[in-house]
This record gives structure tokens, C-alpha cells and sequence, in this order.
């Protein structure tokens, strides 16, 4: 349900022509197992001319602006970060300096890169040290979804950083 919504950001961005191919949403994992939406974010990188402006970074940005926060963890907080594909290098380390306490992952990097993206050097320990960091990571939900919108996005949007 959750990646529902980190799903359906991108959807729409690529249909609306609004953006590219990635989206994320920050919930709050609350005492009682549900979940409460804080923010969401697409990315934003062609239609602003800002390289930073990705689904992550969008959502985690206001996520932690909204709650007066500068780390998601700073008041013993359990928040989640999905995001319809796995993270790019410069996701991945404001994943880890966000607060968030899991990742949850829709289309892989090879989905992305099949299309032309160049997600930067993201390895396997890049998940490792995420988990080492108290970050758990959860990968391939709704991948085929996910990939769809990025093939989708191939056949008629800006690949921006190659």
C-alpha cells in the first residue's frame, strides 16, 4: 500500500509531464504497526534545472521541514522511506544522514540504467553500510510496476545525466 503511493508519484509525473521517472514517500511508522503519510516527492531535476531535485531528496526535504527536523531520528522517531526505484549514490547517502530507519525499493538500478541513467557507483556494500547504520532495506517490491514507468519514461523524457 505504501509503495502504492511511491509508485504512483512517477506514474503521474512522466504522464503530466511534470518530471522524471522517480518518486518517494516518507511515512511515520506509528506505536500501534500503522503507518501515516509525512510527505511525498517526485523528481524535479529537468523541469527546475536543479540535479538534486530527486524523488528522495524532494520527499525527505520536506519531511524533515515539516516535522522541524534535521534528522528523522533525532526524537526517537521510526519513519520509512519508499522510493519506486533504488536509490542513486547521492539518494542513498541522504537516505543515510536523513533518519530514516527503512528503505523500501520498487524497480532496481539496472531498471534505471537499461533506459540510460547513470546512478553512480552504488554497490552492494552501499546497502550494507545502510543496514550497518540501522537501516533496514527492503528491495524489489512492485518491481515490475516501477520498471514499466521507467521503460515508459525511456521512450519520451530527458535522460539528464548522461
Amino acid at each position: 500500500e505504501m509503495m502504492v503511493v511511491a509508485g504512483e508519484l512517477p506514474r503521474r509525473n512522466v504522464a503530466e509531464n511534470t518530471g522524471g521517472p522517480f518518486g518517494a514517500a516518507v511515512f511515520e511508522r506509528l506505536e500501534d504497526g500503522t503507518a501515516r503519510l509525512i510527505s511525498v516527492g517526485c523528481n524535479r531535476v529537468v523541469p527546475m534545472n536543479n540535479s538534486g531535485l530527486h524523488g528522495e531528496t524532494v520527499a525527505i526535504q520536506i519531511a524533515q521541514a515539516q516535522l522541524g527536523l534535521f534528522s528523522l531520528r533525532a526524537e526517537g522517531g521510526n519513519f520509512e522511506l519508499f522510493t519506486s526505484c533504488e536509490p542513486c549514490c547521492m539518494c542513498l547517502g541522504a537516505t543515510l544522514w536523513s533518519g530514516v530507519n527503512r528503505l523500501v525499493c520498487g524497480a532496481k538500478k539496472d531498471d534505471a540504467s537499461a533506459i540510460g541513467f547513470d546512478e553512480g557507483p552504488v554497490f552492494e556494500e552501499s546497502y550494507a553500510h545502510l543496514e550497518n547504520s540501522g537501516v533496514e532495506v527492503v528491495r524489489n517490491i512492485l518491481r515490475e510496476e516501477a520498471a514499466e514507468v521507467l521503460s515508459n519514461y525511456g521512450k519520451v523524457g530527458v535522460i539528464y545525466n548522461r
